[in-house]
C-alpha cells in the first residue's frame, strides 16, 4: 500500500464497461472501488493491471456494497508477476461477517453458519450450545425476531452459555444480527431522567465498570450514543442484563429493551474494522479485575 498518510486515487468501475478502459491512466491507484463492478486491492503503487477479468472475480449486486479481501496470484514463466486481492461483496458498513453456532457445548453437534441477520436460528438447529464469531461484532437475542435478553458477541469463541452471559436466568439464544459500528471513536451521554433530562454523564473513549465509582447514580432513563456502539449492564463489573446502544437517541429505557431505568456499567463494543486484532476484552475478564 501507499506510505502512511498518503491518499491514493480511487477508480470507480461501472457496469457494462471494460474495467481496464475505465482505469486507463490511473495505474497509480492502490484501490479499484466498484459501485457495480469489480474491486481489487493492489500490493504496490504503480502496479500494472493484470489480464481482465480476474479468474475468480465476482460482481457486486448493488451500488451500496463494499468488498473484502481474497488473495489471488498470477504467474508467468514460474515467477509471480502480479499480486492482487479480490474483494468480495458485503454491506456498506461491515466487512464480511461470519458467525457459527453449534448445537452443543465446546463446538460439538450440528453447525449453522450465519453471514447476516437470522430471525430464528432454532429453525435450523434444536439449540445453541456454543458460538464462534469469526468476524463481527454481533448481538444475540433470547427469543426469535430479535426479542428478549440481549447478548453482545465480539470476535472470539464462546464454548458455553456462561461465556456470553452473566445473567443466571438466561440460557437461550434464538436470533442474531450484526451490530452497527459506525466509528472508531466512542462517545456516550447518559441521563438520569427520560427525555434527556436530569443529571448527565458523558463517557468518551473509555469503559466504565461502575457508574457509582465515577460519581453517577445507577438510574439511567435515557441516553444518546453520539459515536460508536456501546453495551450497558444492569450491575457493576459488566454483569447482569445487557443493553445495546447503537448510534442514535434513546429517549426512554424501553427504547433499549429494559424494563427499569437501571444501568451500572457500560463499555465500548469493538469491531475488527476499526480496532486491531487482540484488543477485544470479554466482560468477565473486566469483572475479575474488580474482585
Amino acid at each position: 500500500m501507499g506510505r502512511a498518510g498518503q491518499r491514493l486515487p480511487v477508480c470507480q468501475a461501472q457496469r457494462g464497461k471494460p474495467i481496464e478502459k475505465q482505469c486507463d491512466g490511473h495505474n497509480g491507484c492502490d484501490r479499484l472501488a466498484a459501485s457495480t463492478g469489480f474491486l481489487l486491492l493492489w500490493s504496490e503503487i504503480n502496479h500494472k493491471y493484470p489480464h481482465w477479468p480476474p479468474p475468480t472475480a465476482r460482481q457486486a449486486s448493488t451500488s451500496t456494497h463494499t468488498l473484502t479481501l481474497r488473495h489471488t496470484k498470477r504467474r508467468e514463466k514460474g515467477k509471480r508477476k502480479d499480486r492482487a486481492w479480490l474483494l468480495h461483496e458485503t454491506s456498506p458498513t461491515f466487512p464480511i461477517l461470519q458467525l457459527a453456532v453449534f448445537e452443543f457445548e465446546n463446538f460439538r453437534g450440528k453447525k449453522v453458519e450465519l453471514s447476516g441477520e437470522c430471525k430464528d436460528v432454532l429453525e435450523k438447529t434444536q439449540r445453541v450450545g456454543s458460538v464462534i464469531v469469526e468476524s463481527g461484532p454481533w448481538v444475540g437475542f433470547g427469543r426469535p425476531s430479535f426479542a428478549g435478553e440481549q447478548f453482545v458477541l465480539e470476535k472470539g469463541s464462546y464454548p458455553r452459555w456462561s461465556t456470553w452471559t452473566s445473567c443466571q436466568s438466561s440460557y437461550n439464544l434464538s436470533s442474531f444480527r450484526p451490530l452497527k459500528v459506525d466509528s472508531a471513536d466512542h462517545k456516550l451521554h447518559l441521563f438520569e431522567k427520560a427525555g434527556f433530562e436530569g443529571r448527565k454523564m458523558e463517557i468518551v473513549d473509555n469503559d466504565v465498570p461502575s457508574l457509582w465509582a465515577y460519581g453517577f447514580q445507577d438510574r439511567v432513563a435515557s441516553a444518546k450514543a453520539v459515536n460508536g456502539t456501546w453495551v450497558g449492564y444492569m450491575y457493576p463489573g459488566y454483569r447482569g442484563s445487557q443493553y445495546v446502544f447503537e448510534h442514535g437517541d434513546f429517549k426512554h429505557w424501553n427504547d433499549w429493551g429494559a424494563t427499569a431505568p437501571q444501568i451500572q456499567s457500560v463499555r465500548r463494543v469493538r469491531d475488527m474494522q476499526w480496532h486491531k486484532k487482540g484488543c477485544y476484552i470479554w466482560f468477565e475478564n473486566a469483572a475479575k479485575r474488580l474482585r
